[in-house]
Formats: structure tokens, sequence, C-alpha cells
């Protein structure tokens, strides 16, 4: 009798309907399934309160008290390594109003153990364009270096640029951009592929440090009802990257909490090159050829696993590193942006696109593609789509990061390619007036056709991208229903998806993104026991998420969160 047990009973919840069909409605409790149960780590039943007759002596019986019953969350676009740098080993200057508080909190800053002040998370959407010369006097004592919160940019002041040899620099950088004072003298503004000018010199973070700060990490996700997440962006190109912590020494350390049974976090990780610019066929077919693609080896993949390559194809439009068909509407001398990515005219790196896509292809592995311009986008389409005329389809997944489309028939060809797309909605929300401003009405409206991406069955997904936004999933679910943005309300936006799609977008479609539908996303019985239980059911008023929530998180049938109110 004892091996017919369940090992995890939940009971007295509801189990929301949840998939891309338009009409299915989250919200909707009467007839739902109130109940499930777990053993081996598995679902094994799915009903109502009855299978509380599974329940032994050792089994766990959660009473979900009417809330929710969730699968697990699934964030894949989450940049574990960088958020939990930025939360635990950054001064944040969040919550300064203006440039001159940014630099107030920047000279009273005491360094860290390596002799740095490290900050993060300024934002030019709210504090408005960089005062250079401020921030470059900020601090007359010690090196600082200052992360914005899209993890394209960063700023040092005078001492730093002086340590790092940068304060006379005036070659370009390839996919970058360094800010210039009038007298065309560094203003310690340095974007995309120049970032890496500054991070190379900074002084790495300890073990000790990224452990400790990734455990943490790890258990405030949890709290959340994150289950899983992709890692998209660690190895030798990772220290271009936000915080200067996503190069291969994390990689190793989660691969060692894998093996440690420390890591209770499902990770899909993309492996990282070049960085944020640059990227080439040779560092792909380099990085490729060496350990990393195998450094998962032993370990459960539904655990750790080397999901694939991620590759910058562009930058950002704030910074005019955006590819588009069309010109930036600011006459911000920004042209059409470019493509970051080596050769010296557009039909080279296009050339280039092409290549490491295939190499990617040839490799058995995943392409998860930065692309934010709508020309880029649709490079990445047609790169893609030759790989079916050259060899046939392979299944690989390869997938549009943030992405922009002219046109809503290119979301066809997305389907028809296999490809995946992951998006941001709580960026376009926080980010709506300067990107309607730089990119006009018309490529604003177009951005993130998440409806039209369900209709035509696009494998579509919702991410944070954090530490650009901040990680709450349900952040990103009210921005994609509402499609509100601080340019304005979004109840006539014909994109706007249901709560359904929405929650089915960060559990169902990033699970195939992971190659991984079968095993979690859903629950099914058969799938693993990944759950993420809501205080309360689901609303019809989506505003109300944001007040319910998560009151157990639960990871291969193992209880791995409890809201510290419940008894």
């Amino acid at each position: 009798m004892a091996d017919e047990l369940a090992q995890l009973v939940i009971h007295s919840g509801v189990v929301p309907g949840i998939g891309l069909a338009a009409d299915i409605d989250a919200a909707h409790c009467d007839g739902r399934p109130s109940a499930v149960a777990v053993r081996d780590g598995r679902i094994i039943a799915i009903g109502d309160e009855d299978l509380l007759r599974l329940a032994g002596p050792e089994t766990t019986v959660i009473d979900a008290r009417g809330g929710a019953i969730l699968p697990g969350l699934n964030d894949g676009h989450l940049h574990f390594s960088a958020s939990a740098m930025i939360r635990h080993a950054h001064l944040s200057v969040a919550t300064a109003a203006n440039w001159t508080e940014v630099a107030k909190l920047l000279d009273t800053a005491k360094p860290d153990a390596s002799g740095w002040v490290r900050a993060a998370s300024w934002d030019e959407v709210r504090l408005g364009s960089v005062d250079s010369e401020l921030l470059l006097a900020a601090n007359s004592r010690w090196p600082v270096v200052a992360f914005d919160t899209t993890g394209h940019q960063l700023l040092v002041n005078a001492v730093g640029l002086k340590i790092l040899g940068l304060e006379h620099i005036d070659e370009p950088v390839p996919g970058g951009v360094i800010g210039r004072l009038a007298d065309g003298s560094p203003s310690g503004l340095f974007g995309d592929a120049a970032m890496q000018l500054v991070n190379d010199g900074l002084p790495s973070f300890t073990e000790d440090q990224l452990r400790t700060a990734f455990i943490k990490h790890q258990q405030e996700l949890h709290s959340l009802g994150i289950t899983s997440l992709t890692e998209p962006g660690l190895g030798p190109g990772g220290r271009t990257l936000m915080a200067a912590s996503c190069g291969t020494q994390s990689l190793e350390i989660l691969a060692d909490l894998a093996h440690e049974g420390l890591l209770s976090l499902r990770l899909n990780c993309l492996l990282l090159f070049s960085g944020t610019g640059g990227e080439s066929l040779e560092a792909v077919r380099t990085g490729l050829a060496g350990d990393l693609p195998t450094i998962a080896k032993g370990i459960d993949p539904l655990r750790l696993r080397i999901a694939g390559v991620k590759v910058f194809a562009d930058g950002i439009p704030r910074s005019g590193t955006s590819w588009f068909h069309d010109e930036y509407q600011l006459p911000c001398g920004h042209g059409h942006g470019a493509l970051v990515l080596r050769g010296n005219s557009d039909a080279e790196k296009v050339a280039e696109f092409r290549q490491i896509i295939s190499e990617i292809e040839a490799a058995g592995l995943q392409a998860g593609v930065h692309v934010t311009g709508d020309a880029a986008t649709e490079a990445l389409i047609e790169a893609v789509e030759q790989l079916d005329v050259e060899a046939g389809p392979r299944g690989n997944r390869h997938y549009i990061i943030h992405g922009a489309f002219r046109d809503p028939e290119l979301l066809d060809r997305v389907q028809r390619a296999g490809m995946g797309y992951s998006t941001n909605p709580k960026i376009r929300a926080e980010a709506g007036t300067l990107i309607r401003r730089l990119l006009g009405p018309d490529r604003f409206t177009m951005q993130q056709p998440l409806a039209t991406a369900a209709l035509r069955g696009v494998a579509a997904s919702l991410a944070s991208d954090a530490p650009v936004t901040n990680p709450d999933w349900r952040n990103s679910i009210i921005s994609a229903v509402t499609r509100d943005t601080s340019a304005g309300p979004g109840a006539d936006d014909s994109e706007r998806i249901s709560l359904a799609q929405a929650l089915a977008m960060m559990t169902q479609t990033p699970a195939w993104q992971d190659h991984a539908e079968q095993d979690k996303g859903s629950i099914k019985v058969g799938q693993v026991a990944d759950f993420c239980i809501l205080r309360d059911p689901l609303s019809t008023d989506i505003q109300q998420l944001a007040q319910n929530p998560t009151t157990h998180t639960i990871v291969n049938g193992d209880v791995v969160y409890r809201l510290n109110s419940l008894n």
C-alpha cells in the first residue's frame, strides 16, 4: 500500500485553464480540478478532494485554501548571474530622482573589498540624458562604475577612467559607443561592445561572492513561484554584460551547485563567446570546440542544461544601435543603426550572421539571438530559413530575443521556420514614452505583437530580462494583458492577450523553448511536479494579480518556498 501513496498532495485549490487559445478563461473556477497528487517528483493524478485518499503518514499535504495552483513559472530570459550580483554586490541608485541625486549617492559611497564603488540601476528613461560632467566628478576618492538598467550602458568616473587607462582613448569600438565631451575626451559613458573596455579592467568577483549571491537569489526567485529559467549568456563574452559577472566562472559555479545538490532551480544556459558586440564566426567556432558545451555533463538536463549559444546581433534603440529598415524618428544621428557583428558593411555582417547561425545549427545547438530592430529581426529569420534550404529543419528551435516586426506576415515565416519568440512586455511598458519618441507611433504599436503571434501559432514567451526589470513574473503578465505603457493606456490595443495566454507564455511555451514540453510547463499526469500556489484564485481584474502572492513553490515535489505567514 505504501508504494501507492503520494509523496505530495495539494488540495482545496483551483487548477486554472492555461493555453494560447484566445477563448480560455483562466479565472473561471467552476468545474476546474482542485487537487493534484505527486509521487517520485512527477504528477500522478489531477482531480478533486478525493485525492486525499492517496495521503499517508509520510505524505506532504498542502491546503491551497482556495488559491490558484499553477505550473512552476519559467522565465525564459533572466540573467541570473547578473541579477544576483546587481542585487547583492552593487549600490542601487534606482531611488534617485535626478542625476544630481545619483552623483550624491556615488559621492558618499564606500568601495567594496576590491577598492571599487560598484553601482547599478540608473535609467535614462526616468532621469533623462546622462549628465556626463556631473558623473565624471562624482567621488574623487574612489573609482566608480555604475551600470544602467538595460545592461547595455555603464558610467565610469574620472578616477576609474585613469585607473583603467581610458581617460585618453580615441579609437572607436566596432559595435560599441563611447560617449564624448565637447573637447572629444571620453565622458565616462560606454555602451554595448565598448563596455568590454571597462569590464575587462574591473576586479573579478570572488567565488564565495558569486556562490553566496546565487543561493540568495535562487531563494528570492522561488519566493515568486519561479522554478525554471533561461540564463541567456554565460561564458568568455559574459564579462561585457551588466555587473561583469556573467563569465565562465559563473557557469562553473552553477555546475558545482548542481553537483552538490544545491541548485533547486531548473536552468537552461546559453553560451556567450563575444559579448554585446563584435561576434564572429571564428569566435563561435572556437568556443564550440572548447570545453564549455560539455560543462553540464553528468548533470540531469532538467536541472542544468547547455541549451545553445547567445548571439548579440544588434544593440538597443535608446543607444541607436538597433538595426532598422527605416531611420530613427528623432534626428539623433543614428540613421538606421546597424548589426554589431564583425564586418565592414551591412552585406558583410549579414553574411557573417548566416555563417554563425549555420555553425550553431551544425553543432546541434539552439541559437538565442538578441535582435531589437526590424531589419536585424528579418535578417535572423532569413538566416534560419536558409538552414532549411541547405539541410532541412533539424528542430533546434532557434529563437528571437526581443524582436521587432515591420510586417505581421513575418510571424508566419517565424512559425514555418520552427522558431520561437521571447520578449519582454515590462520593458515596453516602462520605456514606452522613450521608444515611441525614438521610433514613431507606427513602429511602437507594432512592438511585441503577442496576440498576432498567438493567432499564427508562434511559440511566443514572456520574460523579465532581469535585472533590466524586476523578475516578478506578475509584472510581465499584467503588462502583456493590459498593454499599458508610460506612453499611455493600452485598452484599445489589438495586441492585448488574455490572462490564460499570458500564463501559457510563462509556462508552456518557455518549456517548448527548453525542449522540455513533455516534462514541464503544464499540470498534466507524468509532468514534473513543479508548482506555484497563489494565495487567491485568479481574478478577472488583472490588476489584482499584483496583490496575489505566492504561498508555496514546489520543485520536483519538494517544497522550496513557503510563505512565512502560513502555519
